[in-house]
């Protein structure tokens, strides 16, 4: 049997202008979809942040995969394997574990109980601002840890292609991604992002099916030999396939582990851009059997990724892996040089670019539907539903006698489905419920733009002072916030009867404001070598991850609110909603 190859490097000279070439392609016909998509999208709030719900199970079951299929995943998680073994592959299980929460728990009951975010889930039953304000900044604040995390792997990628490990060249990469990320929300809305999804993962799956068919022949498919190898040239020996080389050194490291796969599992419920994709599709059992098909793509995934660490380890060498980037983020490409023939041969360099392609694709389709979840945040829960109110009349439609003599909102097109929509309509009114002026659909799609532009600038900020993390680590950041935050609020919502507004809000500030303090004062930021800020130490929280404390204070939270809020529930609203994530009965 072979032995690993030499350490290879990254293509140098005239081999650049190939991969250049293909990332250039990749660009190209994204931005093209992006204008193709914006020429047929309407200028209405229903089109810019659902694509029009037209789409099929299968093209949304392909998006879903291909927004939570990010750099974490492709990049970022193999990028661990190669360097940590047993340990990495935890992050793979747990990524894949969370898709059985949403498939049981919010996919069904989250399409018919809101309309484009998670705050409109809420504010069917509680109709109040500060809860929509609530969880739309926890929203916001989400999809940016997400944002980082992508940006990060692309300054990676590129400078890994450039053949340099410049600051200079990762930072211009960042910047270039949050432009583009930016066009693509602005020009093409959720149908363009859905459609640079679907090409996305079918690029991504074809080219790991690739990978992985040719990592097998390599070792004639013997794969106790392919992880004889891996824990030959890891540096570690046999520890490398047991358990312990990255969380077992100490009971702190064990805790994190704990931490960690808390959050994985939990976290994917509560992503804003994942819940976003079920408005997408008309009915909930639809979105059901996207959520099948997305578990079938996401599962042959990472089966693949665990494959792929392996033979990156095996191949290349966890030592080379951590030189050519300190968190691993380069370990999928370096090993498609490999397996392509190696540095300087041509099938070595073309198989390296197109997999470089494929990942920097990877990499802009996800940040496309991150900016759009946040920028829709923004502005349908925090300006338009928070700041200036929810309407008491919509255009074409008129009000109905709610349960409690209220006028509910029922707009002409779905009055033949017999659903009254207080909270979630559409914000084309003429007057608030306090009787303030409400901003149109089209001032609302403006406001998403702008935010859009805002958001991008922050997220190209943060991810220049994270450029030395890996990518899986920072999505277990954002899955561990998104757990804290928005999971234990929507759950609450959907199952406790007892549930009140100031319940909401405490639970969604009590999971958010833990999360984000835990990590600012974590090992994350201070006090070690690959923290954000490696001169200074102020950390006290010793776990990396905030999961294992921040998301029991969410439920906490919501339960203390709850018990010592001055108003009951309303059972008149939990029964409406109840009948609606249920039945379907006036879902949009």
């Amino acid at each position: 049997m072979r032995t690993a190859t030499p350490p290879p490097v990254a293509p140098a000279g005239d081999h650049h202008d190939l991969a250049v070439v293909l990332f250039a392609v990749i660009v190209l016909v994204t931005l093209g979809i992006t204008f193709w998509a914006g020429r047929r999208r309407g200028g209405g709030a229903d089109d810019f942040y659902a694509g029009g719900r037209d789409f099929t199970p299968l093209q949304n079951g392909f998006a879903l995969s291909g927004d939570y299929l990010s750099a974490a995943s492709f990049l970022g998680v193999a990028g661990l394997i190669a360097l940590f073994g047993y340990d990495g592959v935890l992050y793979s299980i747990g990524f894949l574990v969370a898709w059985l929460v949403v498939l049981m728990l919010v996919a069904e009951l989250v399409r018919n109980a809101g309309r484009y975010t998670l705050a409109d889930v809420l504010a069917l039953r509680l109709r109040r601002r500060k809860v929509r304000a609530a969880a739309g900044g926890a929203s916001v604040v989400v999809t940016l840890f997400y944002l980082v995390a992508q940006m990060v792997g692309a300054g990676s990628l590129v400078a890994l292609l450039l053949g340099t490990n410049s600051a200079e060249a990762r930072t211009w990469t960042i910047v270039a991604v949050g432009g583009l990320m930016i066009v693509y929300v602005t020009v093409g809305g959720m149908r363009a992002t859905t459609w640079i999804q679907i090409v996305k993962a079918f690029l991504l799956v074809a080219g790991s099916v690739l990978l992985t068919v040719l990592l097998l022949v390599r070792f004639h498919g013997d794969v106790a030999e392919l992880m004889r190898q891996a824990a030959q040239h890891s540096g570690a020996g046999q520890r490398y396939l047991e358990p312990g080389l990255k969380y077992g050194k100490s009971f702190t490291s064990r805790l994190d582990f704990f931490s960690l796969g808390l959050a994985l599992v939990l976290g994917t419920a509560g992503l804003p851009h994942i819940l976003s994709r079920f408005y997408t599709v008309p009915t909930a059992r639809a979105a059901r059997r996207s959520t099948m098909w997305a578990i079938g793509l996401v599962g042959g995934f990472y089966l693949m990724a665990i494959a792929l660490g392996l033979g990156a380890t095996a191949l290349v060498g966890s030592a080379e892996v951590r030189h050519a980037n300190a968190a691993g983020n380069t370990a999928v490409p370096l090993l498609a040089l490999v397996l392509g023939g190696g540095n300087g041969s041509t099938g070595g360099v073309v198989l390296f670019a197109v997999i470089s392609a494929i990942a920097f694709a990877t990499i802009l389709a996800v940040v496309a539907g991150l900016t759009l979840a946040s920028s829709a945040a923004f502005a349908h829960d925090i300006w338009a539903g928070a700041w200036r109110g929810r309407p008491r009349r919509t255009r074409g439609g008129r009000g109905v006698r709610g349960s409690r003599g209220r006028r509910a909102l029922v707009p002409a097109s779905r009055r033949a489905r017999g659903g009254a929509d207080a909270a979630t309509g559409t914000t084309t009114a003429e007057r608030t419920e306090d009787g303030a002026p409400v901003t149109t659909e089209r001032q609302e799609v403006l406001v998403a733009r702008i935010a859009a532009v805002g958001i991008g600038a922050v997220a190209i900020v943060l991810s220049l002072f994270a450029q030395q993390l890996n990518v899986a680590f920072l999505v277990g950041l954002a899955f561990a916030v998104a757990a804290s935050a928005n999971l234990p609020v929507l759950l609450y919502s959907l199952f406790w009867r007892r549930f009140t507004p100031r319940g909401a809000v405490w639970s969604v500030y009590g999971g958010l404001i833990p999360a984000v303090v835990l990590v600012a004062f974590s090992p994350v930021v201070s006090g070690t070598k690959v923290a954000l800020f490696p001169g200074v130490d102020f950390h006290w929280f010793p776990l990396e991850n905030p999961g294992l404390v921040s998301i029991p204070l969410g439920f906490l939270a919501g339960w203390i609110g709850t018990l010592t809020s001055p108003e009951p529930a309303d059972p008149d609203r939990y029964a409406e909603l109840e009948v609606r994530s249920l039945t379907g009965a006036g879902a949009a």
